[in-house]
């Protein structure tokens, strides 16, 4: 069974390196925005693929024997060739320090409800590979006789608060297509103010709570201003798609006019309390979209307070990452329908605010 941690932090610490497999395709050979050309070679091949790295490091990590091809060790550059089996043996590094996981707030056998810490990653990414909720949970729980809870959404590393984890793959499925897309209006997601107890009101609901910077003059946030402060809200709509960043490629953000894949999202504003700094607001959201409350909030005209990454409009600044921190975000309250019927309501036991 699992068992209760301590309240603390897992220090700074070496993980155990990673293998990085990939498989070269011939459409990544002639896609030109894949920066990859036939008969380029395979350092040419990942500095495409891993953006991260400029092409002389994985030269030096060709070097370093670090790369396979077809289950044979590689110690200088070669042509890549459709078909190719590469694997980058990438060796140990330092993970940084990162918040204990505390017990669960909910665990039925099943579905398992945890308040997430501020600056601990759900799943290996951005540097992260075993400090992660998900390898505390699988440690915590690798001798339970019920199974390992694994969970079903992510939030950002640096948003707090209520994430949905379940045991049994039906169960993850089921969930998910909850969370993904809410089957209720972004109107309706308001009850959960009015009526506590979820109102009987069916789907998925999740409201979190944001500080804000102050509205620019002249936004959206900024002209409804006066409706928010009546206690009503501000339906946000801003589609979001795909816009160039020079270090990853690609970052989700407010998208262009006439973006063919842009998402559509959807968002509703309520104003808890003006501060001098900025507001504390509450938000509901009808979609599950990469970054969607920064996004809709910057895009509306009030960042979230300290947020390095999007700025006024709903774009990124070239300079920062997704996984920056800085900014404060808390998935607050849950509402969702159980896999085996019945409904859930959650709030975490202390607001953002």
């Amino acid at each position: 069974m699992s068992t209760e941690p301590a309240a603390g932090w897992l220090p700074a610490a070496l993980n155990r390196g990673h293998r990085y497999r990939d498989r070269v395709g011939a459409r990544s050979l002639l896609d030109p925005r894949a920066g990859v050309a036939p008969n380029d070679g395979i350092a040419a091949f990942y500095a495409a693929r891993y953006a991260h790295s400029a092409m002389a490091v994985w030269l030096e990590r060709l070097a370093a024997g670090e790369i396979w091809c077809n289950g044979q060790q590689l110690w200088a550059d070669g042509r890549a060739q459709a078909g190719d089996q590469l694997v980058w043996h990438r060796p140990p590094w330092q993970e940084a320090a990162v918040p204990v996981l505390p017990g669960p707030l909910f665990d039925n056998g099943d579905l398992v409800v945890i308040n997430k810490p501020r600056g601990l990653p759900v799943l290996p990414a951005g540097g992260f590979l075993e400090h992660t909720l998900l390898a505390q949970l699988q440690q915590r729980h690798q001798a339970d006789p019920l199974g390992i809870p694994r969970p079903v959404h992510r939030l950002g590393r640096f948003t707090s608060g209520l994430l949905v984890c379940a045991r049994q793959p039906v169960s993850r499925a089921w969930l998910s297509a909850q969370l993904r897309e809410s089957t209720g209006s972004v109107q309706q997601a308001t009850a959960a103010q009015a009526e506590p107890d979820g109102g009987g009101a069916k789907g998925c609901r999740k409201l979190y709570r944001a500080l804000v910077a102050l509205p620019a003059v002249g936004s959206a946030l900024a002209q409804a201003e006066a409706a928010l402060l009546r206690g009503e809200g501000l339906a946000i709509t801003t589609a979001i798609g795909q816009q160039p960043h020079p270090r990853l490629g690609a970052l989700w953000c407010a998208a262009a006019p006439g973006d063919p894949g842009a998402l559509p999202a959807h968002s509703w504003v309520r104003l808890l309390e003006r501060r001098s700094e900025g507001w504390l607001v509450e938000v509901a959201i009808a979609s599950g979209r990469p970054h969607q409350i920064r996004i809709h909030m910057a895009a509306a005209g009030a960042p979230l307070l300290g947020d390095p990454l999007y700025a006024v409009g709903g774009m990124g600044r070239p300079g920062a990452l997704p996984g920056d921190g800085g900014y404060q975000l808390q998935a607050f309250r849950l509402e969702l329908v159980l896999p085996r019927g019945g409904q859930l309501v959650l709030e975490v036991p202390e607001p953002l605010g």
